[in-house]
């Protein structure tokens, strides 16, 4: 009998993989990253697509950027997708092939975003999604749909009011209303919110340094020159 993995399972498989602690900023985005795919991939409606995999890998170098120990980055996706079940070279190799196919096309990329015909066979396995009434939405699916937006340089995302806009028009396309909208809303807001957690530990590090190097000016004893005793 078949028994479908539990988050609990995900999450024991990830620290088999990882077993060193992780820096307390990043602790709760990997843990979070590992619950929410977890939760899709045993979704039965769940599709592997390269949109998918261009937000899994943008959110993960995103909110990992600035990790100290920069050599554990590699190894912690690698079990994230260990964990998973997602194969890590593929997750890599597809989305950045999405995102070099966007950069050469950028007038078919807008023209998939947005109402049109045929958009759908602009992008490579996007065509699964849409039109699909059975087809698992994700954050990180939006993710990628607003990564591709990034690579288009589109000038509403510059601006609250007409980014929402945009995203909509996006978010219509892809039968998800509103709900596009919220979700990158969240992903900017918790992207901000790291990058000052982020600095906030860099301003601690210099202000500990500081203090150290003040401590040890202060207590190191200063040099006097021997006295030399009088010559009559």
């Amino acid at each position: 009998m078949n028994t479908v993995p539990t988050v609990a399972d995900a999450k024991r498989a990830f620290l088999q993989a990882f077993a060193k602690p992780i820096e307390s900023v990043y602790r709760r985005v990997v843990d979070e990253l590992l619950v929410e795919l977890h939760l899709l991939r045993v979704n039965q409606n769940f599709r592997y697509d390269e949109v998918f995999a261009l937000g899994v890998v943008t959110v993960f170098d995103r909110f990992m950027a600035g990790y100290r120990q920069e050599g554990d980055r590699d190894p912690i996706f690698a079990a994230l997708c260990q964990a998973l079940t997602f194969d890590r070279e593929r997750l890599q190799r597809d989305g950045a092939a999405l995102r070099d196919w966007a950069t050469q096309q950028p007038e078919a990329v807008r023209f998939l975003l947005t109402k049109g015909e045929g958009g759908e066979d602009r992008v490579p396995l996007a065509r699964q999604a849409l039109g699909n009434p059975q087809f698992k939405y994700s954050r990180a699916f939006a993710i990628g749909l607003y990564t591709l937006l990034e690579i288009l340089q589109a000038p509403e995302l510059a601006e609250t009011e007409p980014r929402k806009q945009l995203l909509s028009q996006v978010g219509e396309t892809w039968g998800q209303g509103d709900r596009l909208n919220r979700d990158l809303d969240l992903y900017l807001s918790n992207l901000e919110k790291v990058a000052q957690a982020r600095q906030m530990m860099v301003d601690l590090v210099e202000a500990e340094r500081k203090k150290r190097e003040k401590k040890a000016a202060e207590t190191t004893p200063t040099e006097t020159k021997p006295e030399t005793s009088a010559t009559t």
